[in-house]
This record gives structure tokens, sequence and C-alpha cells, in this order.
């Protein structure tokens, strides 16, 4: 039955982020990216990382998504011409898909046992926790602290000033879109 309700999530998730795509309504675009975001976060249930799951609906297909739309519609981009799409267009799209999935098949083959390999000198010391960064102290740290706690560590110790940063563009983004609509009316 998971089996079922997974392929059922990764066929919404892939069909949404087509339409997101192809579509040329803006509006349209951004529903069926919030339609794909919200399937991602059925999966990432399914995969029992429930915190990621609540995550990505609560930050990315709530906040985030919330900001597009109201800056699609406050730009009034819905009446917008649609632009040509031409064979060209088609062409290197496919490249692009075609090289997206080669590279994420590739990436099927990491794993930390052999990035564990092709960093050690030696074979005989090709174990993760002694050659991957932090060793065991880091693997015993991670477990003490529990899943919620390895996953926001980090976001709040190496990555807030990053995250801060991109908060203040997103703002920047929406004043800019008001201003940009005032001169309108």
């Amino acid at each position: 039955m998971v089996q079922v309700v997974y392929y059922f999530f990764a066929v919404v998730a892939v069909v949404a982020a087509l339409v997101c795509v192809i579509d040329r309504n803006p509006v349209h675009s951004a529903l069926a990216l919030i339609t794909c975001m919200l399937s991602l976060a059925g999966i990432y249930v399914l995969l029992e990382a429930y915190f990621v799951g609540a995550v990505q609906v609560l930050v990315y297909a709530g906040a985030i998504m919330v900001l597009f739309l109201f800056v699609i519609m406050l730009l009034n981009l819905g009446h917008v011409p649609a632009d040509a799409h031409g064979k060209l267009a088609w062409v290197m799209g496919s490249v692009l898909a075609a090289g997206l999935l080669v590279a994420l098949a590739g990436v099927r083959l990491v794993n930390p046992s052999r990035i564990a390999r092709d960093l050690a000198p030696d074979p005989l010391f090709a174990d993760p926790a002694l050659i991957l960064p932090g060793g065991r102290e880091a693997v015993a740290a991670a477990e003490a602290k529990g899943i919620i706690g390895a996953a926001a560590g980090p976001l709040f110790d190496t990555w807030l000033v990053p995250f801060e940063v991109t908060s203040l563009l997103l703002l920047a983004a929406m004043v800019g879109a008001v201003v940009l609509a005032k001169r309108r009316i």
C-alpha cells in the first residue's frame, strides 16, 4: 500500500512540475508549483521524515508560495501576453532535462561508504566514521540530539546568516513589487 501512495505522490509531483514549466499563465504555474511541493511533502512523510515534510508544507508551500502569488497578482502578471516557445526552446529544454536525469542517476551511486573509499589514502582506512568530518563524535552527538536537533543545529549555527539574507532578499522583492504596482495605479 505504501508503494501505491508513493507512486501516486511521485506522479502528481512530476506532472505538477511539468505543468509549472509548460503553462503560460503565471498564476497556474504557481499553483502547480504548490501542488508539486505538497506532493514532495507527502513523499517525505512516507519516508518517515516528518520534520522535513512539515517544513516543506509550512515554509515552501505556505509562506514562500503565498509571497509568490501575492507578487504575481500585485503585478497583474496573469494578463501578460505569452511569449513564443519555438523549437529551439523545446530542444534546449529536452537536452537540459536529459542532463538532469543523467545527473540524478549518478547521485544514486553516492553514499557515505563510497565517499570514504574515494577520500581514503588507503582502502584499509575507508571507514566513514574515520574519514568524514566530525568522525565518531559527530555521529554520537547527532544521536544524542535526535533528528530534529541534528537538522535544526546547522540551520541556526552555520546557515543563520544566509537564511536571514534570503529573507531580506524576499522582503526587498516584495517591496519592489509594491513600488512597481503603485506606479501603475
